[in-house]
């Protein structure tokens, strides 16, 4: 790994004081298409950055308290550059956002890193933090080696949670039946939240098919946290 630090450890430790974690780690081969760097050098490897349940939150309310406009138009998209553009320039990385151009494939990268498959709701599902987990970003590191030896890069094995869950109850909670096995109904959902119903409803306490979902919720994000990802919703005007 370039820069002054070899270690998972260290990146683990600026992470965690941000409220963040490091995920999995995606490593390119020679046909991928990899991110380059500003100077043309091509990404050996990107590490997953990402947030699971509560502990981002304090910490990211604490900065939109102490900013003038208390982050502007899309605060938590400016709040992880502010705080991941620092800890790229310290590893000698690249921060990459799921928000910035040049757009990445974070989908992919965390179905190839983590081995996740995606749940009824069109989110991908974790079988420890379930539907409660996001990521924020990426570093993406022109040398890996050093960090490939303590099995960082080693893709977890687990099944998909929902192949295990019988009762599958996200599927009967949406008020509208947007949710199937067949398709999630973006249309029908967002309609259902920009309606006085909705705005009562799924915008204020959180969407009830996710709430629904009995993996990871020891990890439900706090009340205040879901309000703020459902307002940060563009809807319809009805």
């Amino acid at each position: 790994m370039s820069g002054p630090f070899g270690i998972p450890e260290t990146l683990d430790a600026l992470l965690a004081a941000q409220g963040l974690m490091r995920w999995g780690v995606v490593r390119f081969d020679a046909g991928d298409t990899a991110p380059a760097f500003g100077d043309g050098r091509r990404a050996a490897a990107v590490v997953l950055v990402g947030v699971t349940g509560q502990a981002m939150w304090p910490v990211f309310s604490a900065w939109r308290a102490a900013t003038v406009d208390g982050g502007g138009e899309n605060p938590l998209d400016r709040w992880s550059e502010t705080v991941l553009d620092p800890i790229a320039s310290e590893l000698g990385a690249l921060a990459l956002y799921p928000s910035r151009a040049p757009y990445q494939p974070f989908q992919s990268w965390a179905m190839r890193a983590e081995g996740l498959k995606a749940s009824p709701l069109g989110l991908l599902i974790h079988p420890v933090y379930g539907l409660w987990h996001s990521f924020r970003g990426a570093l993406a590191f022109v040398e890996w080696d050093d960090w490939s030896r303590d099995g960082a890069d080693a893709l977890p094995v687990f099944t998909h949670p929902c192949d295990d869950c019988a009762e599958k109850p996200c599927l009967s909670a949406c008020p509208v039946g947007a949710v199937s096995l067949d398709r999630f109904d973006v249309t029908g959902c967002r309609g259902h939240l920009a309606s006085g119903e909705g705005q009562a409803g799924c915008m204020r306490g959180g969407c009830l098919a996710r709430d629904a979902c009995p993996v990871g919720g020891a990890y439900r994000y706090p009340d205040a946290q879901v309000r703020f990802h459902m307002q940060a919703l563009k809807l319809p005007s009805l």
